[in-house]
């Protein structure tokens, strides 16, 4: 009868209790040695016969069909070496017992297998929007060239209260899969740009208040334009260029149903240009009053 000694081929000890790892071990110690690359071409066939015995070894059911088989059939009896036909890559006794099989090599490279479907590259890209898109949502088109030198336009839909630096995936819309692989996907990085009104800071918008000199000593009350509707807000006497005041929940979206908060950057300003009463009105100020911001904050 032919057979095949998958364990001598392996060097390896007949048995169940061979791991699994020690298979592998075996295999990796005895390919290294036969490789065709590193070894004469007339350990070509070998190098065969030991992918072809890891390949049953290596799969518990097929190993628990070689192993019964090997007792009930074999054991000390006589039996001849299994041949395999001239650019086969499975001798006789694996087409006999373990029937046909997908897998093919070449000739030259029977150390690979059959290659896989391989998905294909994404495709990254980025687009700018405003805070105003970014907050609300929108739709943008994008035009891409393609591998065969040709434009390819996109629809992208910008969630509302999208985050900067977030990714849009398109799937499918990436290079090509190969082996009957799926194609990869187009990420879109979105960045979300300030404007002269607001700046982005995580989930709070920054804006400016600016106030005449005696709107900040004696007090007022100002409207200020949110992201999305004018509030009224009161400032306190004496405020100061560059102290803030936060109006909770009127910044941007958190990703949970709230928002961020605004906050209002104080900025006094000091016309350039000024009346003769109005001239006339600083001049009696500067005489009655003590205040010295330079002594104040020496």
């Amino acid at each position: 009868m032919i057979f095949k000694d998958y364990y001598k081929i392996l060097d390896l000890k007949k048995g169940t209790m061979v791991s699994q790892e020690e298979i592998k071990q075996a295999y990796r110690e005895q390919a290294k040695k036969y490789h065709p690359d590193i070894n004469s071409q007339s350990s070509e066939e070998r190098f065969k016969d030991i992918n072809e015995a890891y390949k049953v070894l290596s799969n518990l059911s097929s190993k628990r069909k070689y192993d019964r088989m090997w007792n009930s059939h074999i054991g000390k009896k006589q039996y001849k070496e299994s041949t395999r036909k001239k650019g086969s890559i499975f001798s006789e006794f694996f087409q006999m017992f373990f029937g046909e099989t997908t897998y093919t090599e070449n000739p030259k490279e029977n150390n690979k297998t059959k290659k896989q479907p391989a998905k294909g590259e994404n495709i990254e890209t980025e687009i700018k929007v405003s805070i105003q898109e970014a907050f609300y949502g929108a739709e943008k088109k994008i035009a891409l060239r393609t591998l065969n030198g040709k434009m390819k336009n996109f629809q992208i839909k910008i969630p509302a209260g999208i985050r900067n630096n977030e990714k849009i995936r398109l799937m499918g819309q990436g290079k090509q899969g190969e082996n009957g692989g799926k194609p990869g996907d187009l990420l879109i990085k979105i960045i979300i740009e300030n404007d002269p009104k607001y700046k982005l800071k995580g989930i709070d918008i920054y804006t400016n208040l600016y106030l005449a000199p005696w709107e900040a000593a004696l007090g007022t009350k100002v409207s200020v334009l949110c992201i999305d509707e004018e509030v009224s807000l009161y400032v306190p006497q004496g405020m100061q260029s560059g102290e803030t005041i936060r109006i909770n929940g009127k910044g941007y979206h958190n990703g949970k149903g709230g928002r961020g908060d605004l906050i209002v950057n104080v900025q006094i300003m000091v016309p350039k240009t000024i009346t003769q009463e109005e001239k006339e009105l600083f001049t009696k100020l500067q005489k009655v009053s003590t205040y010295n911001p330079r002594e104040t904050h020496s």
